[in-house]
C-alpha cells in the first residue's frame, strides 16, 4: 500500500500540469487513550468511546499502537542506501490535443547527472483530461543535495514547440555510523602475525529501528575471512533471535582475516598498506523497506618486519635447566634483492648458544624462506627470553638483531617436592 506525497507545488502552462510525487509506505496508526477509575466522575465513559473506536485494538483498547495504517502526510526522511521513488504526471487540462510529448527525470547530485525516465520516446498525442504517467526508481549512493529535475516538451495544434521544466530539491541523510578498528593477533610466535581482527562500530543514527538482515565482510582476494558474531555451540546470533537495532545504538561485529597461503608463503606481499576489504550492509525499516550500504575498500597499515623477517617455527614450552633443548626458525628474505647472510649467536646472563657463531647460511632469494634448527641451553630458572641472534647482509655489511624473539619456561628437574 503506497501513498503519493506531493513534493512541490504545480506548474502550469497553457493548460497543461507538471505533478511529481514521491512513493511511500505508510505507518502504523498510533492514538492518545484516555482512561479513568470506574469511581471518577465519567465513570466507564472513556473506555465505551475507546471500545467503539474503529482504530483500536479490540482487547487492548488503552494501547497506543492500532490496526489502521496511517498514510503520511509530508514528505519524510530519504537515507542513503534506499530507493527513492517518485510519480510523475503530466495532465493536459486544454480542450486541445498535443503531440510529441516528452517527459524527461533527471537527477542531480554533487558528483553526476542520472537519467531516471524508464523511457526516452515521445508520446504521439494527449487528448483533453488525459495524463502521462511515469515512476522512476533510484537506489540513493550520495549524501548531501539532491535535484530532480523534470523536463516536459510537447507540439500544439499550432505546430509550436513549447518546452518547461520544474526543479524538487530533497536532502539525503546518512542513515548509519560506521567505525572500524585493526588488531593484529598476538602470539608467542611471530609465524602467526599475519592474522588480522576486524572490529565494525555500527550505530543507528536515524529516529527509527532498524531491522539488521546482514552485516557481512567480503574480504579482498589476499584473504579468507571468519566472522565471530555467532554462537558456536548453538549456532546462533550473539545479538540474540531479533536482530533490531534501536536509534542511536551502537552494535559490535568482529571478523578475523587470514592471508591465504599463496600470499602468506611470499612475504613481500603483504607490507606496507594492504586492501582488508569492505562491509556490506543491509537492513529494513518498520515495513520491510530495505536499505543497503557497501563501505569503501578498508585498508590497513601491515606491521613492517624490515629486510629480514626472523620467526619461531617450533619452541618447547617447558625446558629443564642447563639442559640443551632444540628451536627451530625461519628466515625470510622481505627485500626485494637476494642476500647473502651470516649468522652470529650471542649469549646473554641466561641464554646460551650451542654450535658455531659466524656460520654462513649462504644467498636467499626475495620471498625466499630459509628453516634454520638451533641448539641452546638455559643457566637461570624462570620464564626466559630467547635473544642473541644476529644477521649480517654481507653485501650491504647490514647486521639485523632480534632479541626477545620468544620466551621459554625454564625448570629445575633435580629439586625436591619438599624444597
Amino acid at each position: 500500500m503506497k501513498r503519493r506525497i506531493c513534493l512541490a507545488a504545480f506548474q502550469r502552462q497553457l493548460q497543461y500540469v507538471l505533478c511529481v510525487m514521491r512513493l511511500t509506505k505508510p505507518t502504523l496508526f498510533t492514538n492518545m487513550p484516555v482512561t479513568c477509575e470506574d469511581r471518577d466522575l465519567p465513570g466507564d465513559l472513556f473506555s465505551r468511546l475507546m471500545k467503539e473506536d474503529p482504530s483500536t485494538i479490540k482487547g487492548a483498547e488503552a494501547l497506543m499502537l492500532g490496526e489502521m495504517l496511517t498514510l503520511p502526510q509530508n514528505f519524510g526522511n530519504i537515507f542513503l542506501g534506499e530507493t527513492f521513488s517518485s510519480y510523475i504526471s503530466v495532465h493536459n487540462d486544454s480542450s486541445q490535443v498535443v503531440k510529441d510529448i516528452l517527459v524527461k527525470a533527471d537527477l542531480q547530485t554533487s558528483s553526476q547527472r542520472l537519467n531516471l525516465s524508464a523511457s526516452n520516446n515521445a508520446v504521439t498525442e494527449l487528448k483533453p483530461e488525459s495524463c502521462v504517467d511515469d515512476v522512476i526508481h533510484h537506489e540513493v549512493k550520495e549524501i548531501g543535495t539532491h535535484i530532480l529535475v523534470c523536463a516536459v516538451s510537447y507540439t500544439t495544434q499550432a505546430g509550436e514547440k513549447l518546452y518547461f521544466r520544474k526543479f524538487f530539491k530533497f536532502q539525503v541523510l546518512k542513515p548509519l555510523d560506521v567505525k572500524t578498528k585493526f588488531y593484529n593477533a598476538e602470539s608467542d610466535l611471530s609465524s602467526v602475525t599475519d592474522e588480522v581482527f576486524l572490529e565494525a562500530q555500527i550505530q543507528n543514527i536515524t529516529t527509527s529501528s532498524m531491522f539488521m538482515e546482514k552485516v557481512s565482510l567480503e574480504p579482498s582476494m589476499m584473504y579468507n575471512v571468519a566472522e565471530l558474531n555467532t554462537v558456536e555451540d548453538e549456532g546462533t546470533s550473539t545479538f540474540g533471535k531479533m536482530s533490531y537495532l534501536q536509534p542511536m545504538d551502537t552494535r559490535q561485529y568482529l571478523y578475523c582475516l587470514k592471508p591465504k597461503p599463496e600470499f602468506a608463503e611470499k612475504a613481500g606481499i603483504i607490507k606496507g598498506v594492504t586492501v582488508i576489504g569492505k562491509l556490506d550492509i543491509v537492513w529494513k525499516t518498520n515495513l520491510g523497506e530495505r536499505g543497503r550500504l557497501q563501505t569503501s575498500q578498508l585498508q590497513r597499515m601491515a606491521p613492517g618486519y624490515g629486510d629480514v623477517r626472523l620467526s619461531l617455527e617450533m619452541i618447547p614450552d617447558t625446558v629443564n635447566l642447563e639442559e640443551p633443548f632444540d628451536i627451530t626458525c625461519k628466515i625470510t628474505n622481505c627485500s626485494e634483492r637476494t642476500m647473502d647472510l651470516v649468522l652470529e649467536m650471542c649469549n646473554t646472563c641466561s641464554i646460551h648458544w650451542c654450535g658455531v657463531s659466524g656460520r654462513q647460511l649462504g644467498k636467499v632469494s626475495p620471498s625466499a624462506s630459509l628453516a634454520l634448527p638451533l641448539k641452546l641451553l638455559s643457566s637461570v630458572q624462570g620464564l626466559q627470553s630467547i635473544s642473541g641472534l644476529r644477521l649480517t647482509d654481507t653485501f650491504l655489511k647490514r647486521t639485523y638483531e632480534y632479541d626477545d624473539v620468544a620466551q621459554v619456561c625454564v625448570v629445575c628437574p633435580y629439586m625436591s617436592r619438599e624444597s
